[in-house]
């Protein structure tokens, strides 16, 4: 018994004992004084089993038969369906002309046991408003899952969501890289343009751990990968989630994907990725956007225009010095400069080695491109033969030399016998004069005071 009819009963009873008349019953109970009659007088005939619904324990007017209940039972008993969840399942029912509520059909499964009921533990998050318009925010990331049930070797699914809509781009890859970033958004900026922003995570591709040199530091400039800096040219902001939690509209995008797009990969019976993507670019993309896609705040598209040159900005960059040769070597390979940039004085310069997704290599200097041929080989340094290097000669001074000198002082003094100046010897180690000399004998004489004679 329900709690309306349990107060009915209380109601009916204070009637019974003439505390209460009909009118004041009608009152209590919010009915009508006519409805009030008729329960009463049910309630005098019956008792308490007459304020029972009579439709209790009874199927619904708008009950399902029970051949169709048989039938849907059976169909989601098939292995090809075993890991569908009530909501696609009635989709795909609906595909066969059996037309059944994913809440009803939840229902017959939760009482046939072949559904439980899973509780999650609830963490409390803080809640960010989405973008109040079309292409102010793109979300990428990739999903690392059996996606082909092991009808081939495991793959990731680059996916693409907007904030503000949930409109999604997805495209198979054999790895997450950054050719893989690339490519899938050349295919959204083809279709849509440009986003504002691109939400990612904290992976090796958007984000570099190494420091910056010296001059970057001191410019205030950061490393940057390859995508990082194609995003910067674009444009694009890059914003880097600190938590998967924070990018959570394509994780929970990628839960979906796990589950729907495996499904339709199944049914459909594609076990190769040129089939998959095919699948997605023609059927599933547009179907799906149009059954989860939602109309944002605003009218307003903030996609902006694509350059001309995309393809050469989503591409890979090094900066190399040239040689004094005009050569340069990247990558293992050496490319020599046209003699028709002389006027650009190249040499101890830096250029850019740009190698598009094709596999071509541009040169460029200061935003031109400069025109190069690639050599077989590393180039041999030129070096001078045996016989045209000069040989230096060492030959020992002559005997006159002035490096001799103190040979030749030693000798004369030798020959005049040293001392006979009286003096001691020289801080040089060249002995004193041995006799006096005319100025040593004018300066004795004045200083005794007497002139020395003219000449």
């Amino acid at each position: 018994m329900s709690r309306k009819e349990r107060e009915r009963i209380t109601v009916m009873q204070g009637v019974k004992a003439d505390e209460l008349n009909q009118v004041q019953a009608a009152e209590l109970l919010g009915v009508s004084y006519r409805q009030a009659k008729r329960i009463w007088q049910r309630y005098e005939a019956e008792g308490d089993a007459g304020l029972v619904h009579r439709l209790r324990g009874k199927p619904g007017l708008r009950h399902k038969p029970m051949s169709l209940r048989v039938e849907v039972l059976a169909r989601c008993a098939e292995e090809r369906y075993a890991d569908f969840g009530p909501t696609l399942m009635a989709e795909e029912l609906e595909k066969e002309g059996l037309v059944v509520d994913h809440d009803t059909l939840r229902r017959w499964l939760l009482a046939t046991g072949k559904r439980t009921v899973r509780r999650r533990r609830q963490q409390h998050r803080q809640w960010r408003e989405r973008k109040p318009c079309f292409g102010a925010m793109v979300q990428l990331d990739g999903s690392h899952h059996d996606w082909f049930e092991g009808r081939r070797g495991k793959c990731v699914l680059m996916v693409m969501v907007d904030d503000a809509t949930n409109r999604i781009r997805v495209r198979f890859f054999e790895e997450e890289t950054t050719r893989a970033s690339y490519d899938l958004l050349e295919v959204w900026a083809r279709h849509h343009g440009l986003p504002g922003a691109l939400y990612v995570d904290r992976d090796s591709i958007y984000r570099c751990e190494g420091l910056a040199s010296v001059a970057d530091q001191l410019a205030g400039k950061e490393r940057q990968t390859q995508f990082g800096r194609a995003m910067g040219q674009l444009g694009v902001e890059l914003i880097l989630a600190n938590s998967p939690q924070a990018k959570g509209r394509v994780e929970r995008m990628n839960g979906v994907l796990q589950d729907r797009l495996v499904k339709a990969l199944r049914l459909a019976k594609i076990d190769d990725l040129e089939g998959a993507n095919a699948f997605l670019e023609k059927t599933y993309e547009a179907e799906f956007n149009r059954r989860f896609a939602r109309v944002p705040a605003s009218a307003l598209d903030a996609h902006r225009g694509v350059p001309r040159n995309l393809d050469e900005v989503l591409s890979w960059e090094e900066e190399r010095v040239v040689q004094r040769d005009w050569t340069v070597a990247c990558e293992g390979k050496w490319y020599q400069l046209d003699q028709q940039h002389e006027a650009l004085s190249l040499a101890g310069r830096k250029v850019v080695v740009r190698t598009l997704r094709d596999g071509q290599v541009q040169l460029a200097y200061r935003g031109s491109k400069l025109k190069w041929k690639q050599l077989p080989t590393r180039p041999e340094r030129v070096q001078r033969s045996q016989s045209c290097q000069a040989v230096r000669v060492i030959k020992p001074p002559a005997e006159n030399h002035p490096w001799r000198r103190p040979l030749l002082r030693a000798g004369r003094s030798a020959r005049l016998g040293v001392g006979d100046s009286g003096q001691p010897p020289l801080r040089s180690g060249f002995p004193p004069s041995p006799t006096p000399s005319r100025s040593n004998k004018a300066r004795t004489a004045n200083k005794k005071g007497t002139l020395s004679p003219k000449f």
